[in-house]
């Protein structure tokens, strides 16, 4: 953060801000316009893109910006850009082409759309910032290769769980204590949480049932603790992961086996905690005379020590992320290799053969995590791609589902970068 803000700081005076473009105005995408457009030095929102233009222009004016226009073609989005003026579209392809911009956040949380965002963002040589961990967790690695190849950077956000805790990760791993679990805390868990159960609120926080359902059934915490396994290497010691209750973070250090850890690490949670919603790593260092520092510092009494963050800030910190990536080269959170942990698909109730599943969110299923070792021999369907698979025979309550068991829909970008990603890394 000491670099960053003195490098957007620079930007600032040197009048040449980051150009930033958002993909969907939903209600974090809003909450980031608003936040780079009143808070953040030597950036800006230049372009935004919504299915429904209306709403991005509304992104504008929450901020208090009543003068933008539409633009259909790319020449029209460079020629604002070069006159300083903002924009908006429903079309996210023209953000992706267009010259003068040096991020895109995809801020949608939709798979196959965002696929198809961020394939052409990169392809045109733009940063790609995703507020998308159901996408970062089904095709992370591939997409970064992809990336890489282009010479850019994609990466997960500061402010959400995963960019919290791999901030977190790098700075135990650089204080000299080995990071041996990366941990979330959660204070829900109910696998069958539905969109009519989350209905109330879902109104009362301004939300989409879908989405607040997610967090609640367990999808979106599986999603989010697979993007941070795939970017520390560390596995689950067990599928769903241990998820024990305490009553403080501090407990944690008696509530995970030291000797499973130390066989390589893992990622997980505790439920219940305070303080909530918060992330902690467990750092290992054995080392007698630093133990007898950490005690006088009152860490505890080792060789295994708790470091926490107390809350979690998405929209508020994704600023970061993009100054990270276009001036530095630096991620917040990325795959280090191939898929580690996968998040797998899960029947909430029996259902019958021809559903056509309703994917994440929704009434049919939930997402639980794996290691992807076992994930790939047993076929086991990755969450992600669920919604719109039809079944082929009944599935009974709390089945995993498997390949065989559904029809895939055709023609997905998603699912051929999920092939490629299978092919390239096994």
């Amino acid at each position: 953060m000491i670099i960053v803000d003195t490098a957007l700081k620079k930007r600032e005076e040197d009048n040449n801000p980051i150009n930033v473009a958002i993909v969907g105005a939903g209600y974090m995408g809003r909450g980031l316009l608003l936040q780079i457009l009143t808070a953040i030095k030597g950036m800006q929102v230049v372009a935004v893109s919504n299915r429904t233009i209306a709403t991005a222009e509304f992104a504008y004016q929450q901020a208090g910006v009543d003068e933008v226009q539409r633009v259909e073609t790319v020449a029209a989005l460079e020629d604002a850009i070069k006159h300083g003026k903002y924009s908006v579209t429903d079309d996210p392809m023209l953000l992706c082409q267009a010259e003068g911009i040096d991020a895109i956040v995809e801020a949608t949380g939709e798979v196959e759309f965002g696929a198809h965002v961020t394939m052409r963002a990169i392809e045109h040589g733009k940063h790609v910032v995703l507020m998308n961990a159901e996408l970062d967790a089904v095709v992370g690695p591939i997409l970064k290769h992809y990336a890489d190849q282009a010479g850019v950077v994609i990466t997960n956000i500061d402010g959400d769980q995963p960019g919290v805790i791999m901030n977190l990760f790098r700075w135990v791993d650089t204080i000299g204590y080995r990071p041996l679990l990366a941990g979330n805390i959660k204070g829900l868990q109910d696998h069958y949480r539905t969109p009519e159960t989350q209905k109330g609120f879902a109104e009362k926080h301004k939300q989409k049932p879908r989405m607040i359902t997610s967090f609640a059934d367990g999808t979106k915490i599986s999603m989010e603790m697979a993007v941070v396994a795939n970017a520390t290497g560390f596995g689950v010691g067990k599928r769903g992961m241990y998820g024990p209750e305490c009553k403080h973070v501090t407990e944690a250090v008696n509530l995970f086996d030291l000797d499973e850890l130390l066989q390589g690490g893992i990622v997980d949670y505790i439920l219940g905690a305070e303080p909530g919603p918060g992330v902690f790593v467990l750092g290992y260092n054995d080392h007698p005379i630093k133990q007898q520092y950490a005690h006088y510092l009152k860490m505890g009494e080792g060789p295994l020590y708790v470091f926490y963050v107390p809350y979690h800030l998405p929209h508020l910190e994704t600023p970061l992320t993009v100054a990270r990536a276009v001036l530095f080269n630096d991620a917040a959170t990325q795959p280090i290799g191939g898929p580690v942990v996968d998040v797998i698909t899960t029947a909430k109730c029996d259902l019958k053969a021809g559903t056509r599943l309703d994917g994440i969110g929704g009434f049919h299923v939930y997402g639980d995590t794996e290691n992807y070792a076992l994930a790939s021999q047993e076929r086991f369907l990755p969450m992600s791609l669920s919604e719109g698979c039809v079944l082929k025979r009944d599935i009974a309550k709390d089945q995993v589902l498997t390949y065989d068991d559904v029809i895939v829909p055709e023609g997905r970008l998603v699912d051929r970068l999920r092939a490629e990603q299978t092919e390239r890394f096994g």
